[in-house]
Parts: structure tokens; sequence; C-alpha cells
């Protein structure tokens, strides 16, 4: 794990997330005004997900009797609908059918990833819901429902109705029955993960130009090297060269191995000075040794977490946040980390809501953070990922803006 030597900042800690999202927001139930239309009929939708050809569109389209529905199982889904332009929204409707969300928000956004809470319950009771004066502005409308009030089934939609004024009104377009939901195992999504995991390794959203980057942090753990800073003292650099070595034979790595051996579990140098750091840049332009390091982060890092993060019924930016705890702590830390916030909140997958647990998760990692002074610069996850949660991206959805040691970065694709 690279981290910014000598520029360690103080950053100021935004509690209270989990909380802030989890309670009903103060809403006035007074009648909206008579100049109000609904602007939602018709628009596009799309859904996290689909079940029994009941598709996103079904939720605002003209009769309550069809409905979108979600697939089976606890966690986190949503219905968004498409206002055609940057629209006030006074008043939403809900009308749930059977299957209905115990816990949910009716969020606003006006790019489609960032998103702000209009509204928030968690005791949800089914039937309608008629939430007035919410004073929103968006041009997408998202129902983001995190908790099942049944143990079975999933989450579904007769009629979602959003009214704003009469000026904004928009003619009704194709619906859309697509999905924007999907996890790591999206390529273009684990492409901005490792962008993401660069910006806090290596200052740059370049991921593919680090696989020669080498240096000593001064972490204790000797030589940091490549992609996600493998590492001399903990093993997987000696994994990195040893699975080079079977690949290609004779490579200018290969000599070090018995050195890198005998230095694993130190910060020690001994038999890599001088000509390691040399070796390890020439080495990295080998299209081979590139593939290496590729493999070794997949195999090491990035597949074991995306699947416990899965397990755990986490979208994007939750499988992204154990990745990027398993890049600093390893797996085995990852795993303590979850163990730790699992003691104030549950997954998903366990009938929690997604935003609470990332919250504790997050606030988990942090305090394992600052055990290390090597790690107390906690801004990869405050003002990244902690800001994701905050904007209710849960799908690591573009455009992403975040900060990392003070440096601003930036991601529309």
């Amino acid at each position: 794990m690279r981290i910014r030597a000598n520029n360690v900042r103080a950053v100021a800690l935004a509690g209270g997330v989990g909380m802030t999202l989890c309670v009903p927001l103060a809403i006035s139930v007074a009648a909206a005004g008579n100049n109000t239309v609904m602007i939602s009929r018709g628009r596009p939708a799309v859904a996290s997900s689909v079940a029994g050809g009941e598709v996103a569109a079904r939720a605002n389209d003209a009769s309550t009797v069809t409905r979108w529905a979600s697939v089976a199982g606890p966690g986190t889904q949503w219905v968004r609908i498409d206002l055609g332009a940057v629209k006030r929204i006074d008043r939403v409707r809900l009308q749930w059918s059977g299957a209905y969300a115990q816990t949910y928000r009716v969020q606003a956004s006006t790019d489609g990833s960032n998103w702000t809470s209009l509204y928030a319950t968690s005791a949800g009771n089914g039937g309608a819901d008629d939430l007035k004066q919410l004073g929103g502005t968006g041009r997408y409308l998202r129902v983001l429902a995190t908790q099942r009030a049944r143990t079975t089934g999933g989450y579904a939609l007769a009629d979602v109705r959003a009214f704003g004024p009469s000026s904004q009104a928009l003619p009704a377009a194709a619906p859309a029955t697509g999905s924007l939901a999907s996890g790591l195992e999206d390529r273009g999504k684990k492409e901005r993960a490792l962008a993401l995991i660069s910006s806090a390794e290596n200052s740059t959203l370049g991921w593919r130009g680090q696989f020669g980057y080498i240096e000593d942090i001064g972490d204790g753990r000797g030589y940091t090297g490549g992609i996600v800073g493998f590492t001399s003292g903990t093993a997987d650099m000696l994994a990195v060269v040893t699975a080079y070595a079977k690949r290609k034979p004779g490579n200018v790595l290969q000599k070090y191995l018995p050195a890198l051996r005998a230095v694993n579990g130190s910060d020690s140098h001994a038999g890599l000075d001088p000509g390691f750091p040399a070796a390890w840049r020439a080495a990295a332009k080998d299209p081979v040794f590139q593939k290496v390091q590729e493999d070794a982060r997949d195999a090491y890092y990035f597949n074991p977490s995306i699947r416990i993060a899965r397990d755990d019924g986490l979208r994007a930016l939750g499988q992204f946040a154990y990745f990027d705890a398993a890049v600093m702590h390893g797996v085995s830390g990852l795993r303590a980390i979850r163990t730790a916030a699992l003691r104030t909140a549950k997954t998903p997958a366990q009938g929690g809501d997604e935003p609470a647990y990332l919250n504790a998760f997050l606030n988990a990692r942090v305090a394992e953070m600052r055990t290390e002074t090597a790690h107390n610069d906690v801004s990869r996850v405050e003002t990244a990922q902690r800001l994701f949660l905050r904007r209710s991206n849960l799908d690591l959805t573009t455009p992403l803006t975040w900060q990392v040691y003070g440096d601003s970065f930036r991601l529309t694709g």
C-alpha cells in the first residue's frame, strides 16, 4: 500500500451518516398546491433488477394493476425515473404491491449519480404513501428500498407518481426497460474501482502506468511496488516474482528470489540493493510481468473481497470499500474490519440497511487505519468512499468526484 510520505493531513470526521440516512426526514403532509401536475407518467424508467417481466416502466404507466418487481432476496433495490429535465418535485405518491419496503428513501438527482434524499423512513407499512411538500429538485427520481418488510421475496411497486409545477410538464417518452445496476463484475465498474485505488496508491487515475513503480515508503514493509503496492515485507511481492519466474524463466527479477524469501516479514533490503528497483522497473516493460501483476491483484485482493461483499449483499460501492480495505490491510484485515462493523450493524444479506452497514464498516476501517502511523491519513475513506455514501451512490455511477491526500480527482465514464 503506497502512502504519501510526509504528507499527513488532519481530516475532520463527518459522523452520523448512518443515523441521518436511516431516520425519517422532516416532511410536511399539507396538501400540495393546485398548480401541480404529474411529471412522471410514461417517462423512461430503469431498475436495479426485474423479476418475472415486471419491468420498471410498469411502476409509472397508466395502470395501478401492473407493477415493477425486483428479484427476491434481502438487500437494496431501486427504481429510477428520468423526468427529462431538472424539475421541481413537490409531491410523490407511492403504491406498494404486497412486497413492500420497511426502510426506503425517495431521492432526487440532477446527474443520476449524486442523490439527495427528499424523504426517508424505517417504518414503512405498505399500501399508499402520499408524500407532500417535498420541495426537491432533480432530473431523476429514485425510490431506494433498503430493507424488506417480509423475510421472503423482494420489493414491488404498483405505482410511482411525481408531481411538480404545471409549467414543467413534459410529454410522455418511450419507456426504458434496462438496468443501470451492476457490481464490480462489470468491466467498466471494475475499471472505476482500479482508478479509485490508484488515486490513493499512486496519486493518479492511470493505474496501467504503475507497473514499474517501486520505492520504500517507510511503512515498515520494505519495498512497495506495482499496481496495488505489493511489498517485499508481506509476501505478495515474493509471490509476484515467483509467478513471473514460472511464466518466464531467466527474467531479470528471478535472481532476487532468495533475497525476497529472506526479507519476507521484515523491512530489510538485504540482498535486494542496489539492483532490485532497477530490475523491477525493467521487468515492468514486459507484458508477461504486467499480466502477472494483474493476476496477482485479482487473486489476492479483488476476487476474495468481491466474493465476501456479494455474500453480504453489497452493491458496487460496498464491493469497492471491501476491495480497498483488502489492498491496504489484506483479506484477513478486511475480515477483521467487517467483524467490527457487525457489532453495530447488519449486512443487507442479514436484513440490514445497506447505507447504515456501510457507514459502520467505514467507521471500523477508519479506526483500524488510525492504529498505524503510516495510515493515519484517512482521506481515501472520508473524502472518497464516505462521500459517495453520503451521495447515496451505491452503484458507483459516474460522474464521480473525490479527493485523496488533498488531490482532486474526477471520473466521467
